[in-house]
């Protein structure tokens, strides 16, 4: 068996969720994979929500005298013998090491590295379904946008996955539109991963550095306390829950050069840091600010006045995540990854919540009638989480320190989150808390 630096057992990888970004990432790691026998089986397994279909007419499969074509199968058996999610990433080549599994204990079964890439609303069930079929060391990766937030608490998806299955879960996020990303088209990302300290216990091992967290390293073998050796702290720097496992010794550690080489790929360039907490903020407060500067499009201001509000949006995601995380949150993470600055220039450029918003001030129509025509289903996640800091932001008091966040969804939607544009042209009142109006705006923004 090949070896890597003396460890002579390979990673099995498995991706969790087969939609457009999930098919992306999965033609993304399989292509790695394969590339890398030193360190990985060949094989990844991608778990796919069973459903049936024929290969639609607009498919380059479509064959009228195929039975694919022309009698329903099932969605797994199209993957594997076109090598393509037909439904999901359509025109994309997968990876013949790409094996399409129903079954999510099948598939998950002997893998070390699990990459979660499904709505966040399914993280718990799908946890659940999974407890007692994973390996007790493996370690994961949560591809999944956002955090979740109430009046109570900001949880990152990447801890209640790792709390759901007692293992250690960092995250990637960045300006990643998945069909470009499929299409090899360049872009760039940023995984967040904070080697836990047992990872780093066996001392062969050379542990990733930590750039940036309080004590600047991961510690050597040597420095560590070994009755504590599966605890680890997680984003608000608090000892977890989670008691982990220590991974086999003959298991190359997952840390940030395997990360690396497990994603990073010509076309898709890869940044590891050890800032979970602001990888996973960045991918959900800029979605707010994607609203607000649709909002200041729709009523013409110009790109001047978008780019203002993309510069305060950036300021209030810095001093949110520093406020509520400030043992981890690194203001770098912002300012200089992909998942900061970078997706919020995509998302304030030509995103959904900003397309949206954008439009329902252009037609004068409610931003969730926009949904119902533009998105074929699907939900504006920026509605929900403004709606959500809100919430947080004023069971603290703090709504007066950040108002932008604050005034999206306090200042701009009603109580149904429809944007009433004549309100807001003609100068009225009416809106959620009647005070103020988008020409209010570059007041709220001002110093104060």
């Amino acid at each position: 068996m090949s070896t890597l630096g003396g460890y002579n057992k390979k990673h099995k990888v498995t991706v969790v969720g087969s939609g457009n970004w999930g098919s992306a990432i999965a033609k993304i790691v399989a292509e790695n994979a394969k590339e890398h026998p030193e360190i990985f089986e060949e094989m990844v397994q991608m778990w796919v929500y069973e459903e049936e279909l024929m290969v639609p007419t607009t498919s380059k499969h479509y064959d009228p005298g195929s039975k694919f074509s022309t009698q329903p199968h099932k969605l797994t058996r199209l993957i594997n013998h076109f090598h393509e999610n037909v439904k999901y990433l359509p025109g994309i080549a997968l990876p013949g090491n790409l094996i399409a599994n129903p079954s999510l204990e099948e598939s998950v079964h002997d893998s070390t590295i699990l990459i979660f890439n499904l709505p966040h609303q399914f993280i718990g069930g799908l946890c659940d379904q999974m407890k007692g079929h994973i390996l007790p060391y493996a370690r994961g990766i949560s591809c999944i946008k956002g955090v979740s937030v109430d009046s109570h608490d900001v949880r990152l998806f990447s801890e209640s996955i790792g709390d759901k299955l007692e293992i250690y879960c960092g995250a990637l996020s960045g300006a990643n539109i998945a069909n470009e990303v499929a299409q090899e088209k360049f872009s760039e990302t940023t995984i967040a991963y904070d080697p836990p300290p047992m990872d780093s216990r066996n001392p062969s091992r050379n542990p990733t550095p930590k750039a940036g967290t309080p004590h600047g390293h991961t510690p050597s073998s040597s420095q560590l306390d070994l009755t504590a050796i599966n605890e680890h702290k997680d984003a608000k720097g608090k000892t977890s829950k989670v008691k982990l496992t220590v991974p086999p010794p003959d298991l190359a550690p997952t840390d940030h050069n395997l990360l690396k080489t497990l994603f990073y790929r010509p076309y898709f360039h890869v940044q590891v840091v050890s800032d979970v907490a602001g990888v996973s903020l960045g991918g959900a407060l800029k979605n707010i600010v994607a609203i607000a500067t649709g909002f200041v499009a729709g009523m013409g201001w110009g790109d001047n006045a978008k780019a203002a509000v993309m510069r305060v949006g950036l300021l209030e995601m810095v001093k949110f995540g520093k406020m509520f995380f400030s043992t981890s949150v690194r203001t770098e993470t912002f300012t200089e990854e992909s998942a900061g600055v970078a997706d919020l220039i995509t998302s304030c450029s030509g995103g959904r919540n900003y397309r949206c918003a954008k439009m329902s001030v252009e037609r004068n129509i409610s931003i969730h009638e926009v949904e119902k025509e533009e998105l074929n289903g699907q939900m504006l996640q920026g509605l929900s989480t403004a709606e959500d800091v809100y919430g947080f932001l004023k069971a603290r008091g703090k709504e007066d320190e950040f108002p932008l966040l604050v005034g999206t969804y306090s200042e701009y939607l009603d109580p149904n989150g429809c944007v009433d544009t004549a309100e807001l042209t003609n100068g009225g009142t009416g809106i959620l808390q009647g005070e103020r109006r988008v020409q209010d705006l570059p007041d709220m923004m001002a110093p104060k």
